[in-house]
């Protein structure tokens, strides 16, 4: 998208609630403004954008990008003050003024923009956060082409594996460019992970104000962090109101595909229902997910327990807890989200730590929003996203330069790995200090060791501490021996009898398109070629597989900074923009060079080699079998925009269609 005068007409959201006109008076309007729920930093630039009036935007205050994780952005008192005055009057103009325009210039949006990023946007960096914007609900990442510009007679189809985030997002791009799909989804819905997903105190970590569409958002989201039933909802509501469900075959699985060279199309076997399909396409999106699949633990006599067990991925509902003698192992982010809950019910819960979390403290993790916040979403006209600006901008970078190791850091004893890195470790230290400062037995056990950062972050509001101090809680850091019939055997305590064993132990998160048989050019399985350790250029395409993408493939996920949502859109604008090259220039298949291939994975690890998480020899998901970091993406966020904007002909082998 180029910077052009006036802003263009996209195409627009619309399943948004309305804003409601304001009808308060001033004095009530006030109180709304003085409600420390109110949101500030995002505040002048909707009524700003809204007025088509740039004298809202303060010029002697600036938002500083390195309190981005502050609250109020950073603002001080005096600053809030005066940005609630010019607030309060941009609410009555909006009121009482029926001859408001908005702004229509890009530059001014421009200057608005780079006032709400603490910067000044341009080039790359303004056209990213422009998109995430997404002003006046403009779908600013829809194709920029249609099939019918270039081959509408060509037979083309597409099918797409996976109805879950990221395969809603494929199919409604490809609808978008005309481009002919099918959907397989082995579920009986759509939503991915949260349809499969459905423990007891399941939700986001990330806001979801960002984990959403950046072209698709919703400003009635009842939480800060929504619950796996509300995103189920969000994403269902996405797949009817982008009328792709026409295109999905629910319950259908894809056991294996093989690429034909001699017809350059490749062959899919399905199940659908028992019932046993070939199915040929010209291309396939696998957007099958990376934690899919649950991880059990290789325990002696794990399959010799004769109480009830289950994966926390695949919920037994059915069980009743109440008076039962709970086992749960792990202590991840699934774990710490439901062990609570197991604990409320359940007579005693034991609870086997491998290796504790650090935690990051988020008091709003599960609060409701406030009424105050909402009415700025319900009645002031974008307010909803320059919150959502607001909150990229704070995870643009987030956490990731205290992860990264500075050579010249000498660790004063605490893993640290820089001087930024030890300053967050010792605010952490410091929460669990606070939240175990009764119980030294438990803030012994609870507090890591390893450098901070090199496993994922639990988020946490003070939950966890409550629920281990419970009187029917127990966390045991004994290792374990062996699973017998009744229960646990561990090293120091012996067997512990329990009636269930619940395994929050994650999922095989680098077993990439697993179980699925994969063969690609000169007969190549991709399994064979990985051997264990995935690897794709851009996380999209491997060589020997033509017009074969993945997402969330290797090394696109991130950790402290962004939403997975933005990869997933990048990625599928990618993919878009390769099959755009294809159609356009009467190609019959694209294959990722093996050296261009090569030379960015190696500049892959050696970016997660110099974070926290490459540089630890603490076992985490991010890593495969090998050791290697298969999952981390160690840039920033703009950099990966950059990389997945345009496709590079010379990356590629192509092969022409023949005539």
């Amino acid at each position: 998208m180029m910077l052009e005068d006036e802003i263009n007409v996209f195409t627009t959201m619309s399943f948004m609630p309305s804003i409601s006109p304001i009808t308060e008076s001033d004095e009530e309007l006030e109180r709304l403004l003085s409600d420390p729920g109110v949101e500030l930093p995002p505040l002048l630039p909707s009524i700003a954008f809204a007025t088509g009036d740039l004298s809202f935007i303060p010029p002697d205050i600036h938002l500083d990008p390195s309190k981005t994780l502050e609250e109020q952005g950073g603002l001080t008192p005096d600053e809030q003050s005066i940005i609630r005055v010019r607030a309060l009057e941009g609410l009555k103009q909006l009121r009482d003024n029926t001859n408001i325009k908005p702004v229509t210039r890009n530059e001014d949006l421009r200057t608005i923009m780079s006032w709400a990023c603490g910067t000044n946007l341009e080039g790359s960096y303004l056209q990213m956060m422009m998109e995430e914007l997404a002003p006046g609900d403009r779908d600013l990442r829809s194709p920029d082409w249609n099939v019918q510009d270039f081959s509408a007679d060509r037979k083309f189809t597409v099918a797409i594996i996976g109805a879950g985030v990221s395969g809603i997002l494929a199919a409604y791009r490809l609808k978008q460019a005309g481009v002919n799909f099918i959907l397989f989804e082995k579920n009986d819905g759509t939503g991915g992970t949260w349809l499969e997903n459905t423990y007891p105190g399941c939700r986001v970590d990330v806001s979801n104000h960002v984990y959403s569409y950046s072209f698709m958002q919703k400003h009635d989201w009842p939480h800060y962090h929504s619950t796996q039933d509300v995103l189920l909802n969000y994403f269902n509501d996405c797949a009817t109101e982008f009328e792709i469900r026409d295109n999905i075959r629910f319950n259908t699985s894809v056991s294996s595909m093989t690429w034909d060279e001699d017809s350059s199309t490749w062959t899919l076997n399905i199940l659908t229902s028992g019932t046993e399909e070939i199915f040929s396409c010209q291309a396939v999106i696998s957007a099958v997910g990376q934690l899919n699949q649950p991880s059990y633990p290789a325990i002696t006599g794990i399959e010799n327990f004769e109480g009830t067990s289950w994966h926390s991925a695949r919920w037994n509902h059915d069980y009743a807890l109440h008076g039962k003698r709970v086992a749960v192992l792990g202590t991840g982010c699934s774990a710490v989200q439901f062990i609570p809950r197991v604990a409320e019910q359940a007579e005693q819960t034991t609870i086997f730590q491998r290796t504790p979390n650090w935690l990051m403290p988020r008091p709003q993790y599960q609060q409701s929003l406030p009424e105050s916040l909402i009415w700025c979403f319900t009645h002031i006209p974008n307010y909803h996203n320059w919150f959502r600006l607001h909150l990229f901008w704070r995870s643009h970078e987030g956490l990731l330069s205290r992860l990264e190791i500075d050579e010249s850091w000498e660790d004063p004893g605490d893993s640290s790995i820089s001087a930024a890195n030890h300053e967050l470790g010792v605010l952490l230290r410091m929460y669990l200090e606070s939240e175990f400062a009764d119980r030294p037995d438990l803030l012994e056990k609870v507090t890591p060791t390893y450098t901070m950062g090199a496993k994922r972050f639990v988020i946490d509001d003070g939950l966890w501490a409550k629920t281990l101090h419970a009187d029917n809680v127990e966390l045991c850091t004994d290792p374990i021996v062996s699973i017998s019939s009744s229960g646990i055997t561990t090293e120091s305590e012996g067997l512990k009898d329990f009636d269930a064993i619940i395994y929050g132990t994650g999922f095989k998160a680098a077993d990439f398109l697993m179980p699925m048989t994969v063969t690609g050019r000169n007969g190549v399985n991709l399994h064979d070629q990985w051997d264990g350790d995935a690897r794709a250029y851009l996380g999209i395409v491997a060589p020997n597989f033509p017009n074969l993408f993945f997402l969330y493939g290797p090394n696109t996920n991130i950790v402290i900074n962004g939403s997975i949502i933005y990869f997933s859109e990048c990625e599928v604008h990618y993919i878009t923009q390769c099959l755009k090259h294809m159609l356009k220039n009467q190609l019959s298949s694209i294959d990722v060079k093996t050296d261009v291939h090569d030379k960015y994975n190696e500049r892959i690890d050696e970016g997660n080699r110099r974070m926290a998480w490459g540089l630890s020899d603490v076992n985490s998901w991010y890593k495969n079998a090998s050791g290697r970091t298969a999952q981390n993406w160690p840039f920033s966020l703009l950099e990966y925009w950059e990389q997945t904007r345009e496709i590079n002909a010379d990356d590629y082998n192509l092969s022409l269609i023949h005539i």
